[in-house]
Order: structure tokens, then sequence, then C-alpha cells
């Protein structure tokens, strides 16, 4: 047997018989053959003239059964019939001078069984192979498992553009507006995240309106976004600051707007992380509002500095770590929330850069990035993320594993071996 082919050795046969039995020939000779099914067995039929040997083998990848007919030929006109029950197909050829090939192309895998049944004075000499759906047996245990459907839902990323309408914000040298820069990349990242699998965004303005502060990020919070990003461009008096820079809420900014949510905690329609505060006492409200900004904050710290070290393969940073500040739109206490200054739009070179749709398709993709990368960390659960998280952790696996040498347990002269040769 050759290390190369699957081979099963299944029988070699020589009959003598009498006058109305298979006769003894120099060459045996193809005439006829016919596929029949019954029930789940598929049967091919050849019509024989005389006694031959055969050897009848398998190979994988694909399936298939191949038949070698030693000292054999086709009589004239010999047509294979076409594929039936369990057989895609039936291909045949010439196999070196005196031997011909017949294939069978499984649609399942088959156990097959073959037998020569001797002529009557009715029915000629016929060799017969016969193939069941082969089942599976304690041996073979590689099995493919198919990963159960999961419905998830798009982790969401609420977008603001900073400024807006009467409230332009920094003016550059040039003339440009924070406020036509900050929607211009906010639409940009908006583009680039709803390509993504899993991904959705939404805007706090779509055009040139003012949005006060607070409702910037109440918008966020009604979206049931799992971040929130506003999008802005810095400035200084001198134009040669330069670089982008990510904020997050400085700990002074939680405890205003904890003391905020505290006093105003009977209003019944304000809720931190889907709990009512109008219904508890003031310690408990302080209790579960305290570990719902930690949470927020902490997580807040992990995308800032993830973006933060995305925006800085596109150049140098302003600073080389997250800052911190009491900015009133990242004052949400349980949506995690950064801010994103681009660029200083007063350093001439920026403001060019910042009126470059490509240059704004850069910084977008690196914010991108960045918000990726932390959604991979710390995958909200019912994403995408948190499915492809478990999978990772094979919680489900999924592989269809090929060339597995097996002998089953239940026809120990079935030997299988690795790879395939050509039919």
């Amino acid at each position: 047997m050759r290390g190369t082919a699957r081979h099963v050795f299944l029988k070699t046969l020589g009959f003598w018989a009498l006058s109305t039995l298979c006769l003894p020939a120099a060459a045996a000779e193809i005439k006829g053959m016919q596929l029949s099914t019954n029930g789940d067995v598929t049967r091919a039929v050849f019509d024989i003239s005389a006694p031959l040997d055969y050897k009848l083998f398998e190979i994988a990848n694909p399936d298939r059964i191949v038949l070698d007919l030693h000292g054999t030929s086709f009589a004239d006109g010999f047509t294979p019939p076409a594929g039936k029950g369990l057989l895609k197909g039936v291909r045949t050829g010439r196999q070196g001078k005196a031997d011909v090939r017949v294939v069978f192309d499984l649609a399942v895998g088959v156990r097959p069984k073959s037998f020569l049944q001797q002529a009557t004075t009715k029915t000629p000499c016929r060799l017969i192979v016969e193939l069941t759906p082969r089942a599976k047996s304690k041996a073979e245990i590689v099995k493919s498992a198919q990963i159960p459907a999961e419905k998830t839902r798009d982790v969401v990323v609420a977008i603001d553009a900073g400024h807006g309408g009467a409230d332009p914000g920094a003016t550059g040298a040039a003339g440009t507006h924070e406020k036509e820069i900050t929607l211009a990349v906010a639409q940009e990242l908006k583009r680039l995240i709803d390509k993504q699998p899993g991904m959705s965004a939404v805007l706090t303005r779509d055009a040139d309106y003012f949005i006060p502060l607070k409702e910037r990020y109440q918008k966020a919070r009604e979206a049931k976004a799992d971040l929130f990003v506003s999008v802005h461009a810095d400035a200084f008096a001198s134009g040669d600051a330069r670089g982008s820079s990510v904020w997050m809420l400085s700990s002074r900014g939680a405890t205003s707007e904890a003391a905020r949510w505290l006093a105003d905690r009977e209003n019944g329609a304000d809720l931190v992380g889907g709990v009512s505060l109008d219904n508890k006492d003031n310690t408990l409200a302080a209790v579960l509002l305290d570990l719902s900004q930690g949470a927020t904050l902490e997580a807040s710290g992990v995308v800032a500095n993830k973006v933060l070290h995305s925006l800085a393969r596109l150049g140098p940073t302003h600073r080389g770590y997250v800052e911190k500040a009491n900015f009133v739109v990242l004052r949400s206490p349980d949506v995690p929330s950064i801010l994103v200054e681009t660029a200083f739009i007063t350093n001439p070179a920026e403001e060019k850069r910042l009126n470059n749709p490509e240059q704004r398709e850069k910084l977008a993709n690196a914010i991108l990035d960045g918000v990726k990368n932390y959604f991979v960390a710390v995958p909200p659960p019912g994403t995408l993320f948190a499915a492809n998280a478990r999978r990772e952790k094979g919680q489900f696996t999924s592989r269809k594993v090929t060339n597995v040498a097996v002998i089953a347990e239940d026809d120990p002269d079935r030997e299988i071996l690795l790879g395939s040769p050509k039919s």
C-alpha cells in the first residue's frame, strides 16, 4: 500500500465456473453498467464477460470510491450512467495499458461492499458494488461542529461635532472655522463606522446648528450609545502648537455631575445605567451613582489611551498621555466619553491638513482603529465583539479536519491512510 492513498483493499476475485457460470478468458470485457437504489442503498451492477481481478478503494478530498479492474476493457459503445442515489456521478477511463478505472463521485460518505454474481441461463456474469451511507463510528473522534446562530446587536458610537451654528469655535489663520472641520470629521467617522460589521454610529448634529452641551451627551444616552466621542480642533495663541490630543473627564467634573444628579434624581426620566435614582434614599443613590461613574471613567480612560495610541501613528501628538478636564460634554455618568482634539487649527500647516479630505479620512480612520481596539478588549454584552471573543476563547469550536488516519472499530480490515492519489 502506498502512503499517498487511502486504500481500502476489499477483495481480489477469480472464479472458475461450470458452463453455466462465468467462464475464464484471457481478458474480461465490461459490456454494460446500471445504477439502482433501494432505500438508502445505491447499487452499481457491471455486466462482465469473464471473471476478473479488481481492487476497490476510497479517496478523500473530494470523497470518492475508485474501482480498478485488471486485465479488462470496455465494450464498444460503453457509456457510464448519470449519478443517482448516493452518487453525484460516475467517470471511467484507462488505467495503464491493460486496466480500466471507474470513479464513483460521492454525495455523502459511504461504506462500500462488492461481490461477483455468477451467470445463469438468463443473466450474464456480474460484478456488483453496493454503497450504503456510513454511520458515524466511535473511532471518528474528529467532527465538525456548527456554530449556532447567535443574534447580536451593533455597538453604537455617538459622535459629537463640536460647536456649530452661532458658535463657530476657533478660527484658523486662513479663516477656517472649527465647527466646519468638526462636522466634516464627524461625518467621515460615521461613514467609516457604519461600514464596520457589528458597529453603527449616530451624530449629535448633522448640519450647521448649535446644540447645548448637556443635550449632546443626553442624545448619546437616548441612543443607548456604548461610547461618546466629541470631535474638536485645538487652538492656541501661538501658531507653533501642534498635534492631536485626547481628553477624558476629570474627577472634579465627575463630582460636579454627581452632585447635579443627586439633586435632580426626583426626575424619574433620569436613569443611570438603566437604574432610576428617584426612589432611592440618599446613601443608596450616591453609592449607585458612584459605581456607575467609576466604571464609566475607567472605560473612558481605556478607550482614550487606545485612540491616542492610534493617532500617534499619524504623527506627533500634543501630549504623550491622555489629558483630563472638567468638560461638560463628557459628563455622562453611564456612557464612556472622550474628546478628541484632531489638530491645532491655529497652526497654518495643520489647518491646511484639516481642510484636506484625505487627511480628515486618515484622522477618522485613526479614531476608528482606537475605538475598535477598545471594543475588542472590552466587548459589550450581546454584540458581535462579545460573540467573537467567546469564539476565540473556545466556547464555540468550528474546524474542519481532513487527512486524519482512522481505523473503524467495526471493520478492522478497513485501513484508511493519509492523502489521496489522482483518479
